[in-house]
């Protein structure tokens, strides 16, 4: 406690004292010894420069300084207890907000099991998960906005730390033309497709599209996307009614609402998307969004063995 301010201990005796009038019964209450007490009592009366109690032979009565120090007495001992009970509601996790952020696909085969076990498990935590793509999830991240998130490999990770990959996928090509899907299909091929492509506020920064971009011009070759829609699942429905092609994750193909009139084929050579945790560098991670990083990691786990199928399939 800094010089000059009156302690959290002195607050205690003093109130005790008002209560039982009596600095030897305050004493006998607490299990101090009386001296203590009264000590204590003076030097919160020196700090605040005023006197608390004038002192009798049969009880102690307050002074008018006495009397207005009382309730504001009371009011941070309250404030103290429920401090206490608010951090230890969310150190176990009987409180507390999960702020988390992921790339928007992650909602269609990692967020519904993973969020529906989180409450089951923590039912009193509240949970906030947002991010339509991995640079606006690091964003969030760095300015402090979330706490954490899952992202795509490479962001650029100036003001963050970022974890070894925790998953790794495979892009590839979906068509309801079966004919299309018969082979793998390299950037050439794709360069005289009708494409969808997802990410359409993104281009510049999606993984996906500046590596096809790259892949493109080492080949002589350009990709013009015929249509450009913002998620993936937008995509998938458009090349699902015959609309064109698209690009999306293995994992998505293994979601339940994909259509079944889409198949799905390697790319040539095989385009793995790396994906890890981001946080900000000695930021400490609330118990809830911490504990949800350590359940995310076991679904994470059990995604692996699916997405390990992408690349030999």
């Amino acid at each position: 406690m800094a010089a000059g301010r009156p302690s959290l201990q002195q607050l205690v005796y003093f109130l005790a004292a008002v209560e039982h009038r009596s600095f030897a019964a305050a004493a006998h209450t607490l299990y101090i010894a009386q001296p203590s007490l009264s000590d204590q009592v003076r030097r919160l009366e020196t700090t605040l420069g005023v006197t608390l109690f004038i002192r009798t032979n049969r009880q102690l009565q307050l002074t008018d300084a006495g009397r207005m120090l009382v309730p504001w007495a009371e009011k941070v001992l309250r404030d103290v207890e429920d401090l206490t009970a608010a951090v230890r509601d969310v150190r176990e996790l009987a409180g507390g907000t999960v702020s988390f952020g992921t790339f928007s696909s992650a909602h269609l085969y990692l967020l519904p099991a993973l969020t529906a076990e989180f409450g089951r498990r923590h039912p009193d935590v509240s949970i906030r998960v947002q991010g339509l793509n991995s640079s606006e999830v690091a964003d969030a991240v760095r300015s402090g906005d979330l706490e954490a998130g899952l992202v795509q490999l490479p962001i650029d990770d100036r003001g963050l730390w970022v974890s070894r990959p925790v998953l790794t996928d495979t892009v590839v090509y979906v068509s309801a033309e079966p004919s299309r899907t018969a082979a793998p299909v390299d950037v050439e091929q794709l360069s005289t497709r009708r494409l969808i492509l997802s990410e359409a506020r993104w281009t510049r920064d999606d993984p996906l599209r500046r590596s096809l971009t790259e892949r493109a011009q080492r080949a002589g070759v350009a990709l013009h996307p015929s249509v450009e829609v913002e998620f993936q699942t937008a995509a998938v429905e458009l090349a699902a009614y015959g609309v064109g092609d698209s690009l999306v994750s293995y994992l998505v193909t293994q979601w339940s609402g994909f259509p079944a009139n889409l198949r799905w084929v390697r790319l040539e050579p095989v385009f793995e998307e790396h994906f890890a945790f981001v946080t900000r560098p000695g930021g400490s991670l609330s118990p809830a969004t911490r504990a949800f990083m350590d359940l995310a990691e076991q679904h994470i786990r059990a995604l692996q063995a699916k997405a390990d199928a992408g690349r030999t399939g």
